[in-house]
């Protein structure tokens, strides 16, 4: 290491340091401060680490966390940028915190932004990248969904050595050339039959021929084994794949990957799916079986993914949500809820959720009005745009209360009529009611 990137290095971590000790923050403050001082000092940090990047528009986050799980089973501490700081100043926080394992393989675990893949790139090069998958999202930032594919296609290429493990269930990951090698994990747990995808469901036209696609199987939106009538064009074969699902509840699934037994303690499909990311990266390094289910037994709740909080006795089960397919999936798994629920809907329309709240109306919230929800609780910045979308799904008047203060919100489920409580919020409502629910006592700052 050079005599710059050393001081550099010295002066970001003791920064580091000083912010964590007396400000309990400052995530990405000492990337820029080592970064002011030497501009390549990230070529330095990283050059020792296996580097897995994740990223795609749903299950990043819960997908890194198991993945990081299973990983330490095997190679000791992973490195991870937690607080989700994924710009090159995060990243190279992210660097600055990190402890060399003694047997001498490290490895770091990035969930990046699909916007920003390209940029941290420029600096780091992966040996993994993960595609999870790509769903219409924050069309203000990210446009349709080629053109977010064509982001992280070009953020990957340059690594052109790095594998892609990709979601080969979703017709887009298929539907251009790449330079990196390309891996397929997805779900074999059916018998064949010809069905069709949803007629408001995107990305269901053969990227060849341009007509619409046929399917074997579907999961959900438009996943599964796609294939068009009027061309070769397929699902690629799959080098990982789940081949039974056991059982699936609002709270934990149980399957099979390779015809190995696994389980996670969260519920939903969509989230099945992560837990074969996670296992997909592990069989791809040659982790054992009994490894990987030990590191998928992890039961920490990710921020805002079911964590579970008590509010007055109330459990109170929080899931962000950001964009159609995602919303569809947590409505199927409150579905499966073994008890009655209220229901709390909190929409924001700032940067990190997406201006254009447009995607609620393609959202199956009509499903909302067949369930028996004795009170709905509208609110968020955009709460009136919400209390019309819950009205026009069905939502009966009188079970439905708009409020204007989140502490009004803390306080209408607090009066709940059911001891359970879902509360789906975008991201920056997540971020603000955790706040205010801290300043109350009911969630316990981090040390």
């Amino acid at each position: 290491m050079s005599l710059r990137s050393s001081f550099a290095t010295t002066v970001g971590k003791t920064s580091r340091w000083f912010l964590q000790t007396f400000f309990k923050g400052g995530s990405s403050l000492p990337g820029k401060i080592a970064l002011a001082i030497d501009p390549n000092v990230l070529d330095q940090l990283a050059k020792d680490y296996h580097i897995i990047v994740i990223t795609g528009t749903n299950g990043k986050t819960l997908t890194t966390a198991l993945t990081v799980n299973v990983l330490k089973q095997e190679f000791g501490e992973v490195l991870t940028n937690t607080t989700g700081a994924n710009m090159l100043q995060g990243i190279v926080s992210t660097f600055l915190s990190g402890k060399k394992n003694k047997n001498g393989k490290n490895f770091a675990v990035l969930e990046i932004d699909e916007a920003s893949l390209s940029k941290v790139t420029e600096f780091l090069t992966p040996e993994l990248f993960v595609f999870t998958n790509i769903f219409r999202d924050q069309m203000d930032r990210y446009g349709e969904i080629y053109t977010t594919y064509k982001l992280i296609v070009d953020g990957a290429k340059k690594a052109p050595q790095a594998t892609i493990l990709m979601n080969g269930d979703l017709p887009i990951f298929n539907s251009v050339e790449t330079v990196n090698p390309r891996k397929y994990y997805g779900f074999n747990h059916q018998l064949d039959e010809e069905i069709s995808a949803h007629y408001n469901t995107d990305g269901v036209l053969c990227p060849h021929c341009h007509h619409i696609l046929k399917y074997k199987m579907i999961t959900y939106s438009n996943l599964g084994k796609y294939y068009c009538p009027h061309c070769n064009f397929k699902r690629p074969d799959l080098d990982y794949q789940l081949t039974e699902i056991k059982e699936t509840t609002n709270t934990s699934a149980k399957f099979k990957i390779d015809e190995d037994d696994y389980s996670i303690e969260v519920g939903g499909l969509y989230n099945v799916y992560n837990a074969l990311a996670a296992t997909s990266v592990a069989e791809y390094y040659n982790i054992s079986p009994e490894k990987i289910r030990k590191g998928l037994a992890y039961d920490e709740k990710v921020f805002g993914r079911q964590e579970i909080i008590d509010i007055n006795g109330k459990k109170c089960t929080l899931m962000l949500v950001k964009n159609p397919v995602g919303l569809n999936q947590v409505i199927d798994t409150m579905k499966m809820s073994p008890f009655n629920f209220s229901l709390v809907a909190l929409l924001n329309a700032n940067y990190a959720d997406g201006i254009d709240v447009s995607w609620i109306w393609d959202s199956q919230l009509e499903e909302l009005a067949e369930m028996d929800i004795p009170k709905v609780i509208s609110g968020g910045e955009r709460k009136d745009d919400m209390t019309l979308r819950l009205k026009v799904a069905g939502i009966n008047e009188d079970i439905l209360t708009e409020v204007n203060e989140l502490k009004q919100v803390i306080e209408e489920i607090k009066s709940a009529p059911t001891e359970h409580v879902y509360i789906l919020a975008t991201y920056t409502a997540v971020l603000n009611l955790r706040k205010e629910l801290t300043q109350q006592g009911f969630i316990k700052e981090a040390n």
